[in-house]
This record gives C-alpha cells, structure tokens and sequence, in this order.
C-alpha cells in the first residue's frame, strides 16, 4: 500500500474546501466548513481502515459479522476526532479561519439508523470492536427517513420523514460494484435431490461502506449498509406512452424496502414490508460474507473457523434457513452438513424477556414470501424434534412461524445481555429449549463506549477525570476506581460537582435557546430517556409529578427540593397507548408549569425528537436516572450505565442490569424501589391488584381521579379515560403495585440531593465504579465465550 504523507489538519480543510467544493474561505458556508472538516478527517480514518483490511487479509483472520436492523451511530465527525485524537489541532484549524468548532459539529446531522437502545448497543459494539482491533464488518440497512422526526402539537406526537440524507453526508462510500439480487415469493422446484427456488419479484441491495475508528485511530472496521434499487429501474415503454408514474414505479418499490426503520406493521401491507426488509437485509450480508470467505478460503466447511455471525435480537432470524438454503440448494451440501456448518457459525443476542416482542410471522405472509425458507424451516424443526423427542414447543404453531424457536435452535450460542435477564430467559421464555441445551445460554451484560458516553459527550468530566489518573481509562475504564481517593478530598470533590453545575447551565442555556422552556439549574435535572413503552413505565413517572404537585400546592411552605422532570423519547407510530402517555406528559407540564404556586418547585418538560446528539447534552447534565421498568421486563438497558459513569445516581428498580449497577456503585449510591422480579410474578396473581394498591394509597388515587377528570384535558375531559382505565384494570406492568414505594424513593432523593456535598459524594462513587460497564469488556467477553476472535493490534 502507498504510504502518503499526512498534511496538517488545517491544510487538509483548506484543500477540500477548494478542490471537493470548489468554494474559497470567503465563501463557503457552514455546511461547506462541516464537509471539509469531515473530509480531511475521514481521509485519516480511511489510511487506519486500509491498514487493518491488509492485516485481516494478511494473517487469514477470523472476522465478526454483526447483523442488526438498527445501528444508532449518531454524527460521526466528533466521533472521528476524538478517536484520531485530533481535537485541539481541529479547534485551532477552525479558528484560523474565524470558524466556531461547535457549531461546525453540530452542523452535522444525527443519521438516523435506528431508535433505541437496540442500535446503539450496535454501534458501541462496531467502536470497541475497533478499538480492540477485531476484524469486523456491521451489516445495516440504509435508511433513506430513519425512523421518524418527532414534534408535538397540542402535546400530541407527530410524525414526519427525517431528511438526514438532505445534506451531504461525508461518511459513507457507495459501492454500485457491489450489488445482490434478492428475491421474494415466486415457487419451489424439487426435481430429486435438486431443489430450486424461483422467485417472482427481486430488487437488488447496493452497499454502502462506512469506516469505523477506534481509539488513537489504530484500527478501523467496516459499517455496511445495504439500499434497495431496482434491477430495472426505469421503463421507458410507459414513459413514452404517457404513464409516467408507471414508468419509475419499479424504482419507487424497491426504494421502499430501504426508506424507514420499523414501518407500521398493524396492516398487512406494513407486516409484508418489515419481513422484506429483514430478509433483504439478511440476504445480502450473507452473499457478500460468502463471497469474501470464497475469495479468501475457498471451502465453506471451514466457514465456522473463519466467520463469526452475530444476529442482534430476531430481525435477522432468517438468516439461519437462508444460509441452509445457499450451502445445500446452491452449494450440493447435503442438508444436515449445513444445517450443522450454519448453526456453528451463527450466534443470537435475546433483547426480550417480553413473549409478544419474540417475533412471529403469520404462516400465509411467510409461506407467500419466502416459500423455500418456510420448508427449510419445516426440516429444521423436523431435525431438532428427531434428535429432542421429548421436545412439545414447535418453530411452528398457532398458524406462526416463532422466530425466537428459530433463532435458539440455529445459534451454537444465546446470550443476554445482563445477569438477570440471562437467568430469567432460562425460567421463561427458552426454559424448554435450555432443559434441551443447557450449555447454550451465556450471559454478556451489555456495556457502552467510553469514547463517545465520556469523553467527547462530557469534557468538563474527562478533562478532571484526566488530571487525576491520566488518560488510560478512556481504552481501560475500569482504571476509574483509581478516583476513589480523590472522593475523599474535599476540594476535588467541590470541582466534580462544579463540572456537573456547568453541564445544567449550558443545558438550561440551550433548552431556553431551542425550545423556549427557561429552568433555574439549581434545580435537580430528574431524567427519563428512552423508547417509549409501557414496561419502562413512563406513566408511572409522571403519575408520581403528578401526586408530587398537588402535595407542593396543599403545603407550598414545606421546604421542597426544587426538581425538573425531564422526559425524551418516542413512541411507534401504532402504539396508542404511548403516544396517550406523551400527550399525558405534555399535557400536565402545561398546567404544572404554569402553577405560580408550585412552579418554582416542579417543572416538567418532554424534549421532542430524541437521538444520539440530544441524549449526549441530557446525560452529562442529569442528577438522577430513572430506570423504573418492571423488574423481569427490561433486558439491560444501556442508558442506566451512561447516566451512572456521567454521576447521575440511579433511582430504579431491580430489573436488567440495573441489578448489576447497584452491586458496582454499592447499594449506598443507588436509590432502590419497587418489587423484585418473583415479586412481580406472585402480585399479578393476585386478583384486583390494581384496586388494591389504590385504596391503600390516597396520593395515588388522588393522582388518578386528577386525570380521570380532566384536570390536565380541560376541553377533553374524557380523553385520558383509557389510561386510568387500564392502570385501575389489569395494570400488567404493576405501576400501581409499585406507586407507593416508588414515591418514597422520590422523598429520599429529595432528601440526599439537599446536601450538596453528600450528593456529589454519590455521584463520584458512580462514576469511579462504573468502569466495568464499557463496552471494551462485553466486547472482549464475545470474543472469548462466543466467536472465538482474536485482536490483530500490535500491543
């Protein structure tokens, strides 16, 4: 490889300006600076990709394949200069030119791959296998509209496209070169032994490649992402006869497959789409992991020496019958060969202890779909009932085909992703199939950048952490318990809690700037974030502001700690329920908020449009975390060790690995409530539950009834009647069982946040003892229990 000279940072922007924008300082705008700065950092990325390519190529590696339909990678070019180490050289470059580096990276736009924790974990996951140095490709679908942009009017959710591919984007390489046909429904021809698949539609997925770097740019790996063309794009027959919208209509359909993540599927047309979009995505990735093993090795026996594929939840489920399908129809690999060589390459995270988030597929759709793949599954489950005749659960049953049965039966190993969740998906929704496999199930808890969640979201942090012990916690985290001592020094403890201070002000500052919503940053910043659901408990939350508010107005004099409530997240499109728990938020913010009586004691604010930038301000800024879901209902959760290593104690329950947080920060600096997970089990047998909790709790019934008679829906008294009624009905996720306790945990946080001193010592404790929740050490955990992968970094 040519080895070229590295220009200065500020000679490298210049040149891009010039020569890939054709603008000159004098001219160019924002966007025009953005781009150049991303361009002459991408060009130091790609120098660390080529070089770690030709090393994988080099030493014949194994490489780690990560499939997943979300990869939640927020803006890359801060990304990018941190890992390159490049942060002052490009502060001082930009204001060579009177250019605010700020404002240049928040230019940028968030791409929006994905929506929750699923696809962030992704892309933490694709950032540490980068700084391990672990030859590593993810494999995505580009989505031209994400998920949605969320606004609210009237404090309802409104959905519209993001535009994020609007501007330019920097980043990527499309690859046209590389291109797979994938086909859907059609027929099966069995001639013999012979069996072919014919199908009657296909589209071809395009890749685009963008490169991944890890720390000090030692290594950089490979995000793939797949677009829908269509084979024949534009026929010109219809054009020319007038039918102008039939012409491009081939073009229209397969761009669809690649336009939004997680399209409604409460119609038929929307469950038909998310299947294709899986089996696109699948399909794909393993045609081109196929043909780089061929080029390199050449005998697909030895696929599971060479390759690792990681299927992140269900979403790429199908990937077991279609790997079946390419080595025994297209390859003459006797079936039960591949279903073995299949099932030693793949490996399944669980996301979900949930029954109903286990996907399912009607046999009609699926059977129409993909008709090979359904006998291919058929045999599967044929194979795997032969060899477990005791076996009474089936991939198929009820007229569904169980792609959580599929995924287990088709990976040599299923982990979750905390300690928890781990042995509960033992006792509920695998406990048979682990009876069958016992050494199947591993535990991987689940961990997040250091990189990205620290030192670039929070420098004022980094910047003290740095000072005391150096820099190597930042590819080490765990050195972070060398901060012990320095907890203990009064003064240092003032600057930690000062960092945290100057984080709430520039919070406020923008919160005031971009959403008109003005808050004292005294106040104690009570954050909520994440993907709206029932089991996360959303509206447990705020029936407690709610029962909180009407105490503050009944005794005003009372000495209250001052609290901001505030809650981001997004709720699917078709589920009601929290899209009416959004409206509930918002809805009561306004009465609360504009209270002279208690509003200089509660304020409450739901910020739209949650992504990676906005929670990079709201969790350096937070004083407490809430994770609040139902012990047993929460796989892990991954924004409780952000908001931990960022000194936001927790208050939450025993659920995920929030179990694991309160053992590292010790049960002193976490803020404990609410039932256990067998706890939770026993309550919901017993008969009225719900009404129970009520009656022995006035404030909760008093917070209730504030709802149920309009008191927030004045000109729609009636129109929260479905929420009490399902919390005073069947109430599943228990958030009146819990209300009571959950409260009290709020008085003792108001207490503990009203000494400053004693609360900056909580705070400390969860930074320095958060160091085991990186990402580094899940990702080194999968390398050792489940891909059996090695690091190719020179040490």
């Amino acid at each position: 490889m040519i080895q070229m000279k590295t220009p200065p940072l500020r000679d490298a922007i210049l040149r891009h300006l010039t020569y890939s924008f054709g603008k000159d300082p004098e001219h160019a705008i924002l966007e025009d600076w953005r781009m150049a700065l991303s361009y002459a950092v991408r060009d130091r990325i790609v120098d660390a990709w080529f070089k770690a390519t030709e090393r994988t190529y080099d030493t014949g590696a194994k490489r780690v394949y990560y499939l997943s339909m979300e990869f939640l990678i927020g803006r890359l070019l801060e990304d990018g200069i941190v890992n390159l180490e490049l942060v002052d050289e490009a502060k001082a470059a930009l204001a060579e030119f009177s250019k605010d580096y700020n404002e240049v990276l928040t230019d940028e736009p968030d791409a929006a791959l994905g929506n929750g924790g699923l696809g962030r974990l992704a892309a933490c996951f694709l950032e540490s296998l980068s700084t391990i140095g672990c030859p590593a490709h993810g494999y995505g679908i580009r989505y031209e509209h994400g998920l949605f942009r969320q606004s609210f009017v009237d404090g309802r959710q409104i959905e519209q496209p993001e535009l994020w591919l609007g501007q330019r984007h920097a980043w990527e390489f499309e690859r046209p070169e590389v291109r797979y046909r994938i086909g859907f429904g059609g027929h099966v021809d069995t001639r013999g032994e012979t069996v072919r698949w014919y199908p009657s539609e296909e589209v071809e997925a395009e890749a685009f490649d963008t490169p991944v770097v890890g720390w000090k740019g030692r290594w950089a790996n490979t995000l793939r992402l797949w677009s829908g063309r269509a084979i024949h794009p534009f026929d010109l027959d219809a054009f020319n006869h007038g039918d102008y919208a039939k012409a491009a209509a081939p073009e229209a359909l397969a761009r669809t497959i690649s336009r939004v993540l997680y399209p409604d599927d409460t119609t038929e047309q929307g469950k038909e789409l998310r299947l294709k979009q899986e089996y696109f995505l699948t399909g794909a990735a393993l045609r081109d992991i196929l043909r780089r093993f061929n080029n390199q090795f050449g005998d697909l026996r030895r696929l599971p020496e060479k390759v690792a594929i990681q299927l992140n939840d269900t979403h790429p489920a199908i990937a077991g019958p279609e790997l079946i399908r390419i080595l025994h129809d297209e390859r003459g690999i006797p079936f039960d060969e591949s279903m073995e060589i299949a099932r030693a390459t793949l490996s399944y995270t669980n996301h979900t202890l949930l029954p109903e988030a286990l996907e399912s597929w009607g046999e009609a759709l699926f059977g129409r779909l993909l008709p090979r793949h359904i006998q291919i599954i058929d045999q599967i489950d044929f194979t795997h009932a032969q060899k477990n005749p005791t076996r009474t659960q089936s991939m198929r049953s009820d007229h569904q085909v169980k792609m959580g049965q599929l995924s287990f039966v088709m990976a040599h190993h299923v982990n979750g992703v905390s300690a928890l969740h781990t042995e509960l998906m033992k006792t509920t929704v695998f406990e048979e199939l682990h009876h069958l496999h016992p050494d199947r199930i591993v535990n991987e808890t689940n961990g997040v950048t250091p990189r990205r969640w620290l030192l670039a979201c929070n420098p004022r942090l980094a910047g003290l952490i740095t000072e005391g012990i150096g820099e190597g916690w930042v590819d080490d985290l765990e050195q972070l318990e060398k901060l012990e001592p320095y907890i203990e020094d009064a003064g240092w403890l003032e600057r930690y809690a000062g960092v945290k201070r100057a984080n709430k002000v520039e919070l406020s500052n923008w919160m005031g700037q971009a959403h008109g919503i003005h808050v004292d940053p005294d106040m104690l910043f009570d954050v909520q974030i994440k993907r709206m659901h029932e089991y996360k408990r959303q509206h447990l939350n705020i029936l407690e502001a709610i029962a909180h508010w009407q105490e503050i107005r009944e005794n005003p004099d009372a000495g209250w700690t001052p609290r901001l409530k505030l809650f981001a997240g997004k709720a699917a499109p078709g589920y009601f329920f929290a899209k009416d728990i959004i409206r509930l938020i918002n809805d009561a913010a306004v009465v609360i908020n504009n209270d002279p009586v208690t509003n200089k004691y509660l304020k409450i604010a739901f910020l739209p449009n949650y992504n990676v930038s906005l929670a990079e301000r709201l969790v350096p800024a937070a004083d407490l975390s809430e994770q609040i879901s139902t012990a047993g209902k929460e796989a892990s959760g991954t924004g409780n060790m952000k908001f931990a290593l960022n000194g936001a104690p927790t208050v939450g329950t025993l659920d995920g690995a929030n179990v694991e947080i309160r053992e590292h920060v010790g049960a002193e600096n976490f803020i404990l409530f609410g039932m256990t997970a067998e706890e939770v089990m026993e309550r919901r047998t017993v008969e009225s539950h719900a009404q129970k909790a009520i009656e022995a709790d006035p404030r909760l019934a008093s917070a209730l009834n504030a709802i149920r008679d309009g008191r927030f829906s004045p000109s729609e008294p009636t129109r929260y009647h479905n929420v009490v009624g399902n919390l005073e009905g069947a109430d599943y996720f228990l958030v009146c069982s819990d209300f009571t306790d959950y409260w009290r945990a709020q008085r003792e946080v108001d207490t503990a946040f009203a000494d400053p001193q004693g609360w900056a010592r909580m705070a400390a404790f969860n930074t320095a003892r958060s160091g085991w929740f990186s990402s580094d050490r899940t990702i080194r955990g999968y390398m050792a229990d489940i891909w059996k992968a090695k690091s190719l970094l020179d040490r």
